[in-house]
Parts: structure tokens; C-alpha cells; sequence
């Protein structure tokens, strides 16, 4: 490993490696640095939705899209006081950038399916990855080695370095070091969001928040971290999607992770896909919906209840965030959702569904109870218990109590209202484990279009530049596949930037 550097790139996920293969594409020396043992981050968890408009294969589809639109769209998805914090010049920039970074991906010889519909997108924009988001990390990675960059896992770190006002190189600890690495042209901020960093949960959202995990373990905000301590500008830190209740995966992988990711299958499978009937691609889309995706919250308004582990009813179901405050609170942070005769028959054909990918899949009661082992299913409350190790005797006070109230006999002791149905039955099902989960974060450094960090005054931070969820610049990104879209539209752009043009990062405008 050499003492200097073209670029150093700080994280190992999908921004970060779509930026070291580009910069190395253009020439420049690289050198990606990654804390986990392994590449991937959040993105290599994914399913690996690329939401784009204006692409190829929207245009192979008789299907006429715009930037213009796909911006107007876009400000839909999240609640209006949200999306009011929204960056829109920038995420219009991003937007209208997608199509192009979607062509080189296919360069590489990844292979998409669709685009696929969401709501309230006017027209489908949503490029499903053939067979998952580890196709990204294999292919970037491939790309890396191809034009002999260097990778370091096990590499925290610790520290920018700094002349002046300019960021000119990185601390790292390797091997149990702390070694100085220079970088010429820039360092690159890509270490992730901060889901899972209670710390930062508890300063910008509220310590109530802290308990609750994020979807990736490993999503500690160290970029934010490092950005705030040369002066960055940190924005929207306090928006983050969920907590959300959300299904914890069965053991195990599911049979997409086994799937070819790259090589000669991958390319066969990518050949395929398009000629499979849209049944059994829906069915695939199930198998993923059916792994940690959340239920939908009309099964509490329709009767369904929590319990902990120990058989015990514990929160007001209907009432979130403070549902996913309550879960968090319980023992092992987790909870069960339970169905009575009534509303699992109810949710077991359209359209009454328990999760989905909208347009696209479906997943009903007799889906969880065929895909996943580990859901139960009983004539009594006492079976139920015994499959579970629930105490029998809480969880038959959980359902009498809350039937009590149902029946319109005493207010319910947790807050609910409006409950006419009480629980009853010889089939009850037991959904879950479910946990409460923070899923991706909005916050992060301010940036410009040239994806340099921005100072408190709103000045280029020389030598320093932060992409994917270090570098959302202000922009609200809900919905699937924008954040995969802009991790790897960022990453692109970021290093055709730098690995073009020495200078310029001074500049601050991009060829």
C-alpha cells in the first residue's frame, strides 16, 4: 500500500466502490478504505430497486419520461412537512443523471428487470436487479481489481488530515496502526448512513429514539462524524425513515443470496429473466417480501394485537412512533402480531394483504405460512403459547383483557379505540419476530453538484467530498430504489470528477 494517493475513498459500500471504479476508470490512482471485514455496507443488503427516468429500457417499453416529472413525483412520497426540508434542486440534479449511470451499470453487464411500477409515480421507473444488490458490489469490485485499484478492509478511519483549510489525507488503523495516507486530488466520505448510531439518533432526533436498531448493525454515521470535525455542514439530521416495524429475517439466507451475482451464470440468468412469465418473477419479488419487509398497519386497525416474547400485550398498536418505542422496550427488542380466525381470513386474498411491493407482489397469511418456518399457526391460544414458549396464562389476560374492551366492558388500559371485534376462534396465527428499526437516514453533509462538502457558511471544503448517504446534500429520498439510484449516481459522478481532472476540485465545477 502506497503512502499516497490519487483519491482515498472512506467506505466500501455501494457509493463508495461506483466511485473508486469510475476514478480508476479515468486513470486515477485509488484507494478504498473500509472498516467492516467485508465490502458491501447497506447496499449489499438491499434488493436492489435503481429507481431512473428517461432509460433505456423505460424507452424498449413504449414508455416517454423526464427528469421534470420524475422530481414532481419523487416530493410525493413523504409526508409534506418532510418533504418541505427536501433539497429539490439538488435531488432534480440527481434525477436527471440516473439514466446515464443505469447505461453504464449495463456496461458492466449487470442485469435489470422492468421497470416496474410505485405509486404515485406516473410511469414505471423501478429497475429490479437480477438477482440482488451484491450484483452491484461484485461488479464494482471486479471493475476495482481490473484497473488495479486497492482495497483495505478491517481499515477504520479514525481521522482527517488537514493543511490549512484544505483536507488533504486520512488516519487509518491497519494492523493495529495508525498510519497517514495523502490524497492528491480528494478524499471521498461513503462510510454509510447512521441508523444504527445511537448517539447521533438521541442529539438531532431524541433520546427516546435511541433503543431502536437500525436495519444495518454497521451503519454507525462515522462520515458524518469526520465530516462535522473539519467543519462540515450537517443537514436534516433529525429525518429518518421509520421507525418502522419490520419482520426479522428467518435463519439463514434466502435462496436469492445464493444466486449468481456475476460470471457466466449471472449474465445466462440476466439473458432470461425477461422471458420469464411475470408470475413467477412476482413470486421471486415474495420470497424477498417475505424476509424483513414490514406489515402493513391496517392489520392493527383491523383487530390484530403485539405481544412481547413473554406472552404479554404492551402498547397501543395503532399509535406509531411510540408503538416502535414500546417494541424497542420489551425483552430482545422484539414482538410477535397476533390473528385471530377473523382477520386471518381477512388477510388472505386481495385486497387485504399483510406486506407488499406495490403493483408488483403481494404477500397474504397462507404466503407467510408456506415461505416461512418459523411463522405459527394453531387451533387455541395455548398451542400457540407452547410453539413459542409464551407464557400461556399472559398471553390468555392479553386477549382477555383486550376483548374486555373490544366488547365495549372497560376503556382499553394501552389507549386503542374504536375496536368493535373481539379475538376468538379455532385458528390463530403468530407473525413475527418483528422489531422496530430505523431503515435508512436523510441526514447528511451539505454538498454541491460537483459532491464537495460544504462549510456552515456554505463554502467548498477543499480536497473533501461526500457521496451516497454521507452526502445527501438536504434531499428527502423516499420511496424504493432513489437511495441505491443516488449512492451509485453520486459515486459515478464523483469520480469522473476526480479521476479526469486534477485540478478540479479547486474549481469547484465539474468538466
Amino acid at each position: 500500500m502506497l503512502s499516497e494517493y490519487d483519491v482515498i475513498i472512506v467506505g466500501g459500500g455501494g457509493s463508495g466502490l461506483a466511485a473508486a471504479a469510475r476514478a480508476l476508470e479515468f486513470g486515477a490512482r485509488v484507494l478504498v478504505l473500509e472498516k467492516q471485514p467485508q465490502l458491501g455496507g447497506t447496499t449489499g443488503m438491499a434488493i436492489g430497486s435503481f429507481t431512473a427516468n428517461g432509460t433505456s429500457l423505460q424507452q424498449a417499453a413504449g414508455i416517454s419520461d423526464n427528469a421534470d416529472d420524475h422530481e414532481t413525483d419523487a416530493g410525493q412520497f413523504a409526508t409534506p412537512e418532510i418533504e418541505s426540508h427536501s433539497n429539490n434542486e439538488l435531488r432534480r440534479f440527481f434525477l436527471g443523471q440516473t439514466a446515464e449511470t443505469l447505461e453504464w451499470l449495463r456496461g458492466m453487464s449487470l442485469y435489470f428487470h422492468g421497470p416496474n411500477p410505485e405509486p404515485p409515480n406516473r410511469v414505471p421507473r423501478m429497475h429490479n436487479i437480477v438477482p440482488n444488490a451484491k450484483a452491484y458490489i461484485a461488479a464494482f469490485q471486479s471493475q476495482i481489481l481490473k484497473y488495479k485499484g486497492t482495497i483495505v478492509c478491517d481499515a477504520p478511519v479514525v481521522e482527517l488530515v488537514s493543511e490549512g483549510q484544505r483536507v488533504t489525507g486520512v488516519v487509518a488503523q491497519i494492523e493495529g496502526e495508525r498510519k497517514t495516507i495523502n490524497a492528491k486530488r480528494g478524499v471521498v466520505l461513503a462510510a454509510g448512513d447512521y441508523a444504527n448510531a445511537p448517539e447521533i439518533i438521541g442529539r438531532f432526533k431524541g433520546d427516546q429514539f435511541t433503543s431502536i436498531e437500525g436495519v444495518n448493525p454497521k451503519a454507525c454515521g462515522d462520515g458524518h462524524l469526520l465530516a462535522e470535525n473539519v467543519g462540515a455542514q450537517l443537514l436534516n439530521m433529525d429525518i429518518t425513515y421509520g421507525p418502522e416495524l419490520r419482520f426479522v429475517p428467518p435463519p439463514g439466507d434466502p435462496f436469492e443470496q445464493f444466486l449468481p451475482t456475476s460470471g457466466f451464470l449471472a449474465k445466462v440468468m440476466g439473458r432470461l429473466v425477461p422471458l420469464l412469465p411475470q408470475a413467477l418473477i412476482n413470486c421471486r419479488i415474495k420470497r424477498l417480501l417475505l424476509t424483513w419487509q414490514h406489515p402493513e398497519n391496517s392489520l392493527f386497525d383491523d383487530g390484530a394485537i403485539l405481544i412481547n416474547t413473554e406472552g404479554q400485550r404492551f402498547c397501543n398498536e395503532t399509535d406509531s412512533p411510540e408503538r416502535e418505542i414500546a417494541i424497542s422496550e420489551q425483552p430482545g427488542k422484539a414482538a410477535y402480531i397476533l390473528l385471530d380466525e377473523r382477520i386471518a381470513a381477512h388477510y388472505s386474498a386481495w385486497p387485504h394483504f399483510i406486506s407488499t411491493a406495490p403493483k408488483i407482489a403481494y404477500a397474504y397469511v397462507d404466503d407467510y405460512l408456506k415461505l416461512r418456518p418459523d411463522v405459527s399457526i394453531a387451533g387455541t391460544l395455548e398451542e400457540i403459547a407452547q410453539q413459542r414458549n409464551l407464557n400461556v396464562a399472559d398471553l390468555r389476560e392479553a386477549v382477555a383483557q383486550f376483548n374486555e374492551y373490544a366488547a365495549g366492558h372497560q376503556t382499553d388500559p394501552f389507549g386503542r379505540t374504536a375496536d368493535t371485534n373481539t379475538l376468538t376462534g379455532k385458528r390463530w396465527v403468530l407473525l413475527g419476530p418483528a422489531k422496530a428499526y430505523f431503515t435508512t437516514t436523510e441526514g447528511g453533509v451539505a454538498i454541491n453538484e460537483s459532491l464537495q462538502a460544504l462549510n456552515e457558511n456554505g463554502s467548498p471544503i477543499p480536497g473533501l467530498y461526500a457521496i451516497g448517504c454521507n452526502g445527501m446534500g438536504g434531499q428527502v429520498l423516499w420511496g424504493h430504489g432513489l437511495h441505491i439510484a443516488w449512492a451509485i449516481t453520486s459515486g459515478r459522478l464523483v469520480g469522473e470528477l476526480l479521476g479526469a481532472n486534477a485540478d478540479t476540485e479547486m474549481s469547484g465545477k465539474r468538466d
